[in-house]
């Protein structure tokens, strides 16, 4: 493993990471100090299952390196995903705060390093902390929202409309200010999050490459034009591909 992207054990290191995080960056550093005590690091290889839907709630995670993908697979053995989860973003929340069985399946979809925090030692921290608290309650509504957004999006009838939507919700995550968006995600994924075949986003994507909207990269893709995709996710469609 590189230097690069070794596991971050130092105290320092796990300081560094939780104090970038919305969630943590006000606390007063004798408070993260005693937070970091109770952080543990976890490696997966990409591919690799961290949870899965109904597995007991007992840890928060923060992304220090990858990619985490959270949704479901049908008896089918079709997969949905609700939401990709990056570098600096925390997920298994909800679980670890009602204590109940994880609601979807966490899977790393590049090789990643965890940040981990058991429920036993962070449930305690919280309660004597209602400022957390309280951003916590705010990430809960962002969750609420992104989901909202989620099933408002997969509903459109056109896949123009449901990819750019999606795409722009992913861009807006990641990078709200930058004029070219760059997004780690692979055809396959994006018709796991909108209900389309890989082979339509395909023939919708290489359009709008055309078009000099998007540039598609190796794993990757990068919107060009975000006022063009803007426009077909309020009309809800444009030409359709093939």
């Amino acid at each position: 493993m590189s230097k690069k992207s070794r596991p971050v054990s130092t105290t320092d290191e796990k300081f560094s990471v939780l104090r970038h995080h919305p969630l943590f960056r006000d606390l007063e550093r004798s408070v993260l100090d005693q937070l970091c005590r109770y952080v543990k690091t976890r490696v997966v290889k990409r591919g690799a299952t961290i949870f899965s839907k109904g597995d007991p709630g007992n840890s928060l995670f923060a992304v220090s390196s990858g990619t985490v993908k959270i949704g479901v697979s049908s008896s089918d053995g079709r997969d949905a995903i609700f939401n990709l989860i990056g570098v600096g973003e925390i997920f298994g929340e909800i679980a670890l705060l009602d204590g109940h069985a994880r609601t979807a399946d966490a899977i790393a979809t590049t090789d990643c390093i965890l940040l981990m925090i058991d429920r036993r030692e962070f449930i305690p921290f919280l309660q004597s902390q209602p400022m957390l608290a309280m951003k916590f309650i705010e990430l809960l509504c962002t969750r609420l929202r992104w989901i909202s957004e989620h099933v408002e999006q997969i509903i459109l009838p056109h896949l123009p409309g449901r990819l750019a939507k999606a795409l722009i919700r992913l861009a807006d995550k990641r990078q709200p200010t930058a004029t070219n968006h760059k997004m780690t995600i692979t055809q396959l994924e994006i018709s796991q999050m909108i209900g389309m075949s890989r082979e339509s986003i395909n023939k919708q994507l290489r359009i709008w490459a055309e078009r000099k909207w998007v540039r598609l990269e190796r794993g990757g893709i990068v919107m060009l034009d975000k006022g063009a995709l803007e426009a077909i996710a309020e009309t809800g469609s444009e030409i359709e591909a093939g």
